[in-house]
């Protein structure tokens, strides 16, 4: 009686448990489908574009925006007629398309970086309300936005060029070294702390190209092997993506046949801005950063990936399919971010970021306080910002996932933690820094990080008059931030941004 009451409930059972499993792969396949959204078919040259044509390298390299001319053409495809709003009082008079397309094309003569944009970065923008977008804010410039520089930036803030024994290799610290194999990146971020050298020449910059060269290449492997004190090389530019796979093959080979060299890192942001050449079978690029990282493995040695991703919204299920790639084939993997204001300088920001990036097996290495470079003062933050996320994230988040927070010395100081700060006041915005762990005198000296300053609301309607004048004149960012223009000296080093805007009745107001 027993059994058989046990039998007639399995069979009572049997449909509902038929009908629940057709449920969840009725729900599976939704949340496939909803995962894989043609995110691209948003923009409107795009919606009529198939996965695998987005997905083709050769295609998304075919519809990159490398300059102002196809820069116009796509923003009048893309912008609506009337703009969302801003929280930046120095883009509010910016409303509509005409005006954006503008002030853009007008950034273009001002800013220090050329624009080069990927039809995966062009696609993650929220072109319905641009202009605090935190994607369009890394990538285009608006001319409104540009305020002149603090009068301690400059082009190569980190002092590259004197740490370079030969050309295209900074040796600074003990046991490691960067080796700048070319000059050139799928896209060109506005806060490059390499704008000295990196990308096309712009109207502000005449640039010292490292142009991929076997013959400049072989004096830095030369002096690499010279040196047995090195044992880590960086492999960046640029960008590595941008070395052909014979290149990436040569270079990886060349490395890992020196006794002495134990770990190469190759650095790219072709994760964060192309990912479908990861995901492409067809392009070899992959494969042979797969090869490289198997023959390093096999000799004891580490081959990794070091990418660059500040925002959540750079993520796609195109991203994360190419990162599945690379992890099922074993190839390390680490992001770098830098912190930026208008874009990944809150708690929340960060904290999605790094449980987003561990989901996906990169691990979370840096979180940088943007370098002094020129150009960009809007985006950076005070030191301030990134001491208190520091402390606000820690215990958060597990200890794997826990990027450091750190700063590159300006003047060759190299990397500290941020925390490691010997005497820093918010009110002046000056920060004091030692890295005694460097070779002789720079070991011993004072390194000093300046914060930016938040302007008042009187000085930032003159600065828009100023900015005007400027660009009617066909004046440079470098002409527009010297104090021998019209713009008045004590304007010159109260830079603003979003987030450190603070209205007040004074000329100034402290940054904080």
């Amino acid at each position: 009686m027993f059994v058989s009451t046990i039998r007639v409930h399995r069979l009572a059972l049997r449909p509902r448990l038929q009908n629940l499993s057709c449920s969840l792969a009725q729900s599976r396949s939704q949340s496939t489908f909803a995962e894989e959204e043609p995110y691209w078919q948003k923009i409107k040259p795009w919606k009529d574009v198939p996965a695998e044509e987005f997905k083709s390298y050769r295609w998304q390299l075919a519809n990159t925006v490398p300059d102002t001319r196809k820069l116009h053409r796509f923003l009048s495809d893309v912008l609506p007629p009337v703009l969302g709003p801003t929280n930046n009082p120095l883009l509010e008079k910016i409303k509509t398309k005409e005006h954006f397309i503008e002030n853009a094309t007008a950034a273009l003569k001002l800013a220090p970086m050329a624009i080069r944009l990927t039809p995966h970065l062009l696609s993650v923008i929220d072109w319905n309300n641009p202009l605090d977008d935190p994607i369009r804010r890394q990538f285009l410039p608006l001319a409104s936005g540009i305020v002149p520089d603090h009068k301690e930036l400059k082009l190569d803030s980190l002092n590259e060029q004197d740490d370079s024994p030969v050309p295209g290799l900074v040796h600074r610290y003990p046991g490691r070294a960067l080796f700048l194999a070319t000059s050139i990146c799928p896209v060109y971020c506005r806060f490059c702390t390499r704008s000295y050298a990196v990308g096309a020449n712009t109207e502000t910059v005449s640039k010292t190209p490292q142009k991929p060269s076997r013959r400049r290449w072989e004096v830095v492997f030369q002096h690499i092997e010279k040196d047995p004190s090195l044992h880590d090389i960086v492999v960046s530019g640029g960008d590595a993506y941008y070395l052909q796979p014979d290149d990436l093959r040569e270079i990886g080979e060349r490395l890992l046949s020196i006794p002495h060299i134990q770990r190469i890192r190759f650095a790219s942001k072709g994760l964060a801005v192309a990912p479908c050449r990861i995901t492409d079978e067809t392009d070899p690029w992959t494969n042979t950063l797969i090869e490289l990282s198997n023959k390093g493995r096999d000799m004891a040695k580490q081959v990794c990936l070091h990418t660059h991703i500040n925002h959540v919204n750079e993520i796609t299920w195109v991203t994360r399919q190419a990162a599945n790639r690379l992890f099922k084939h074993g190839v390390i993997v680490r992001n770098q971010s830098v912190l930026l204001n208008g874009v990944n300088d809150t708690k929340e920001d960060l904290s999605n970021l790094i449980e987003t990036l561990a989901s996906m097996n990169i691990q979370p290495y840096y979180i940088y306080q943007c370098d002094m470079v020129r150009g960009v003062e809007d985006l950076r933050t005070p030191l301030s910002k990134i001491l208190k996320l520091d402390k606000e994230l820690r215990g958060t988040l597990s200890g794997f996932m826990m990027p450091a927070f750190v700063i590159d010395l300006p003047g060759g100081g190299g990397k500290r933690l941020v925390s490691t700060v010997e005497k820093y006041d918010p009110k002046t915005g000056i920060a004091e820094y030692r890295a005694p762990g460097l070779p002789g005198e720079k070991g011993t000296r004072k390194y000093t990080y300046y914060d930016p300053k938040a302007i008042s609301n009187v000085a930032v309607q003159e600065l828009r008059q100023e900015q005007e004048q400027a660009l009617e004149r066909d004046m440079s960012l470098q002409d527009f931030a010297s104090p021998t223009t019209a713009v008045k000296p004590e304007d010159l080093t109260l830079p603003i941004g979003v987030s450190n805007w603070q209205p007040s009745t004074g000329a100034s107001a402290a940054a904080t």
